[in-house]
């Protein structure tokens, strides 16, 4: 084991450096330190306060949002128990219970942790 990461495209372990790069003999994708951490910054998801969220946590909605027909969620609402989207759906990343409307798929950018 040589403790190097597997590959981000192809997920093989067969990963080598060579300098500061590091690459892949199965799909010959090359990649830095610096890529692979910025790659896992971008998964994190955060709220509009730049606060990091995670699945289980409860959030309120920050202004009003519109839905699809004549309802719409007003600022203060509360969400409980996030779940964190791994393939967003329309930008929605986040998936929530909202009291009275069910699970509904909300843009992280809209809501704050409570």
């Amino acid at each position: 084991m040589s403790g190097l990461p597997n590959c981000p495209e192809c997920g093989s372990d067969l990963t080598y450096t060579d300098g500061t790069v590091m690459i892949c003999p199965m799909c010959a994708h090359e990649w830095t330190e610096a890529d692979q951490a910025a790659a896992l910054e971008a998964q994190i998801v955060r709220d509009a306060n730049g606060s990091e969220l995670s699945d289980g946590d409860n959030v309120s909605v920050i202004r009003d949002i519109k839905l699809k027909g004549a309802n719409k969620l007003k600022q203060g609402t509360r969400g409980a128990n996030i779940r964190i989207l791994a393939d967003p759906v329309d930008g929605h990343d986040i998936e929530c219970t909202i009291e009275g409307s069910g699970r509904m798929y909300l843009k992280s950018e809209l809501v704050k942790k409570i």
